[in-house]
This record gives structure tokens, sequence and C-alpha cells, in this order.
């Protein structure tokens, strides 16, 4: 089936969408999150062979981490599926009322978007949490996944498919592209007359081509280099154990910690106590001059080290002399997704938090919390990291756009 043909049947369930009640979407959601546990087996195995297949293709360790399912995490995924159920329906809330002299009443509600297209690259769970997050907001959707989690995508579309027809729903609400060449991307990035909103969930190089190439509105989910900045007045301990849980309890993702920036007056107490703990897990370390002059053994590192999102076990380390010199380098070059500043100084924390141009700024706390779930927004369709409608982790509000109700007796102007 085209593109063309997907984005026709998603257009179709819209009066369907346009009725439906809290309670049917919950119940919807529902048969989704059972048929995902009861069907693991299925999933289990189709994700064996995505796994095989990108060992093969020489997939790095962070990509198969991402690529890989097994009980736990599809667990995880219905139990996703459970917590968007539970939220509050972010459609029909009235946001604004005004009533005018002659009797004419106004009101602004919020509404579904309507055919969202999501583009992401070997992450199966997002198949899953975002028909979730469109259905609740009641949006049909249109999943298109990467080549090396074709199989997994499959197994999960179809199951949700079924469940949602279970249901009673049309089981056009949730698609799936199977077909993986560039063209598919291309077709939808210009499939203006179905789609109205399209999402990029992926690497720098996916972001970057559906931004400039899409003629179909784009909310902009950025890649995340994120940094962690040790102020001259930081508990140096604190700092390891922030740097440590940051950077390595999931290289794959966009909140982990790729660059280390560190003042001047504390790195030479702190670097050697940050480096021992990254290298419980192997950590390659490259740094700025005065880095190695602290510690020898770190590799050097060039510019572009700066700008670059791993997602491996390596991490950047630029030194500086000032609070100003640090939110500088930060904004330079980070992509606005989440930064931190380990401090006891609160008023550098202020500065710091006013300053950092990203889409989430921390104190004393790992970045890794950068999460919709954390956040209590429910599995998050992605983060964003750009300014307009939606910024950070998205939930369901940032699914929904508003329209006016006008309520009149025959008024005329």
């Amino acid at each position: 089936m085209t593109v063309k043909e997907l984005g026709k049947n998603a257009r179709k369930t819209q009066t369907f969408l346009s009725l439906v009640t809290t309670e049917d979407k919950n119940r919807a959601l529902l048969s989704i999150a059972d048929a995902l546990k009861k069907h693991s087996d299925d999933i289990i195995k189709a994700n064996e062979t995505d796994l095989e297949n990108g060992k093969n293709n020489g997939l790095g360790a962070g990509l198969l981490d991402r690529l890989m399912l097994n009980e736990e995490r599809i667990k995880g995924i219905a139990d996703g599926v459970r917590e968007v159920a539970a939220l509050e329906d972010a459609c029909g809330k009235v946001v604004y009322e005004y009533e005018k002299e002659n009797g004419l009443k106004i009101q602004k509600i919020t509404v579904p978007i309507g055919v969202i297209g999501i583009i992401f690259e070997a992450r199966p769970n997002v198949t899953a949490d975002a028909a979730a997050l469109c259905l609740k907001s009641g949006n049909a959707v249109i999943l298109r996944g990467g080549k090396e989690a074709i199989n997994s995508n499959k197994a999960i579309a179809e199951i949700m498919r079924n469940a949602v027809e279970a249901a009673g729903f049309p089981k056009d609400v949730i698609q799936l592209v199977e077909d993986t060449s560039r063209q598919s991307s291309n077709d939808m990035m210009t499939m203006n007359e179905y789609l109205d909103c399209l999402i990029p969930r992926g690497g720098k190089g996916l972001i970057r081509a559906v931004v400039e190439n899409s003629t179909v509105p784009v909310i902009e989910t950025g890649s995340g280099n994120c940094h962690i900045f040790v102020d001259e007045s930081a508990d140096i301990n604190m700092a390891a154990e922030i740097i440590f849980n940051a950077k390595t309890q999931r290289i794959s993702v966009c909140n982990a910690c790729e660059s280390l920036v560190i003042h001047s007056g504390i790195i030479e107490k702190a670097l050697p106590v940050i480096k021992a703990r990254l290298e419980e897990k192997n950590t390659e370390i490259r740094g700025d001059e005065r880095a190695r002059a602290v510690c020898p053994d770190i590799l050097p590192a060039t510019e572009e080290d700066f700008y670059t999102e791993y997602l491996d076990y390596i991490i950047s380390v630029k030194t500086v002399d000032s609070l100003d010199e640090a939110i500088e380098h930060i904004n330079e070059h980070s992509t606005h997704h989440s930064e931190a500043i380990i401090t006891q100084n609160k008023e550098n924390a202020d500065k710091f938090m006013q300053c950092i141009d990203s889409s989430s700024v921390y104190v004393n706390a790992s970045t890794r919390f950068t999460d919709g779930n954390e956040f209590g927004l429910g599995a998050e369709i992605g983060i964003s990291t750009q300014k307009l409608h939606a910024r950070g982790p998205m939930g369901l509000a940032q699914l929904t756009s508003t329209k006016y109700l006008i309520f009149g007796n025959g008024q005329v102007r």
C-alpha cells in the first residue's frame, strides 16, 4: 500500500475520532496494552530477526540497545500505554470564554491536530508510545520506522490495529508504512492533503532532512548534545555521581550527557574523581589542553567533539574560567535539549537557568530525567528542541490544537 493510500485511509477516520468519548479511547488503549503483553513472544521473535540483521549490518552497541526488546521492555511499553489511558483527556478543554454585549458567546476549545505522521529510526517502542498518545489525543497516526526495526514494528503495529478494532475503532487510526525506502519518507514530507503534522524522531541527519525538505508542518524533536557544567563551588562527589549516571546509565538516549564543562578553579580536584568514576564503564574521555594537563592519559578533543552527540561511552571535556564562559560555550555547542549545572552557589544556579537556551535546564540533577513519563506527562511523543508550538517533552497537550465555537441567536455584524 502506498503512503498516499495510507493517508487517505487515515483521513477517513477523522469523523469517527471526532465523536469518540474519553471512555472509548481508554477502552481501546487498554485493549492495546493487554494485546501487547499477550503477544510478547511474537514481538520478541520479530525483534530477534531485527537484532540479527543489525549485527550483520554492523550496527553499533548504542543502536542495538535502542533496537532490543525483551519481556521486561515490552511490559514497560504496555504499562506506558496503560499510563496514557489513565491520563486526563487533553481534548475538549475550554481554554477561553468571552461573551459580547450582543449576547454572542465565544469559546476556544482544545481539539485533535488530525492526522499525524511520525518518522523514526531504530526504536520500536516508539511505535506503541506514539500510537497510544495519538489515539488518546484523538489523532490518527501514520508511523514510518527505519529498516533496522521493520519486523518489530510490523508485529507491534498489527497487534495494535487488531486491538483497536476489537474495541470498536477503525483499524486505520493506526497505520505503519512498511516501505522503508527513502522515497516513502519523501512522500510523507509532501503529503499536505492528508498529513496535518510531521514529527521526526531520530538522529541529527534524519531530523535535518525532514526539517529542510518537508512541506508538511514539522515539530522538530532534536538530537541531544547535553552538557553538564561543574561550577567552581560544586560538590565534587555529587558531580561525579550525576555525571556517571547521565553519561553511562543508558548511552543510546537523547538525554544522556555528551559534553562536560568544568571550571578551571576546580578541575584539578574534580576531573580525576569524575574520570575514575567514568572509567568504571570504560568511558573514553576527550579533553582540551587544560583538561589533559590535569589528566594526561585522556585523549585530545577536536572542536567537532564539542558539537557531537556520541550515543556511546565517550564524553568531551571543555575547561572554562567563568560561569559566563560556560554559558557561552554551551549555548554555542548545544542542540538545546538538556543542560545541567552542579553548584552550591544559588546566584550561579539562577543565572545558569535563566541564560541557558535549552528546553530543559537542571540544577544538581542528572539530565536523564528529561522524559515525558518522568515529567508526569505519560509516554512522550518526543522531545522538542524548537520554540514554536511545543518545547521539551511532548505529551498529550502538545498533540492538540484549538478551535473557536461561537454561539448566537441571530446576531449579525
